[in-house]
């Protein structure tokens, strides 16, 4: 089982943890990882794209000129796709990009973007982390003490807090609870600072 140390918020180490190896010690799957970062980056994208088709576009009620006797190619609107200001053919329409991933494959991502932050020694494990009111200037030296990355993804128990307060006006800060840790946070920063506590869902959730 890997071993890392444990830090108060001053900086100081005060013990040391065994990570699970059945989530920290695995083998990193880059392809795993590729594949769950487009995932969660398809399933971002908003869809609102949209163009005007014949039925849409203003305007071509009537027949532009009779069916025959002219010399002229027939025609039924003035809006056709082939005219100017007509309507667009197969043109993007409003849509959902997302799509899942395999359970077993989004949690193989998941252990290999935490198993990458062990191997790199980027893993920061506090032994708490609680704070009584909402301090963007305690949290900037709490993370100064650690010696955090300036990208620095910070992980706890509570999906709100006071620590979350604290993290969000940081530049480069991002704070996720432990069941809402994901690869493509996990990847974009280059350390993870993460309670015991939260350590310990981690591995009950994602056992």
């Amino acid at each position: 089982m890997p071993k890392v140390p444990v830090y108060n918020v001053s900086g100081e180490q005060v013990g040391e943890i065994e990570l699970s190896e059945a989530i920290f010690g695995v083998t990193p799957n880059q392809h795993v990882m590729h594949e769950a970062v487009l995932m969660q980056l398809a399933s971002e994208r908003r869809g609102t794209h949209a163009t005007k088709n014949r039925a849409a576009v203003r305007g071509g009620g009537r027949k532009p000129w009779r069916q025959k006797g002219t010399g002229r190619a027939r025609q039924g609107s003035i809006r056709a796709p082939q005219w100017v200001g007509g309507g667009t053919v197969f043109g993007p329409q409003p849509r959902s990009y997302a799509y899942k991933l395999p359970k077993k494959v989004r949690r193989l991502a998941l252990k290999s973007a935490l198993s990458t932050k062990v191997n790199t020694n980027s893993i920061i494990v506090l032994d708490e982390l609680k704070m009584d009111a909402p301090k963007t200037k305690e949290m900037v030296k709490i993370l100064s003490n650690i010696k955090a990355a300036n990208k620095a993804l910070v992980v706890g128990l509570e999906t709100q807090g006071n620590v979350a307060l604290s993290s969000r006006n940081i530049p480069g800060v991002k704070y996720v609870s432990a069941t809402g840790i994901n690869v493509y946070d996990l990847l974009y920063h280059d350390s993870l600072v993460i309670t015991k506590d939260a350590v310990a869902k981690v591995e009950e959730v994602f056992a």
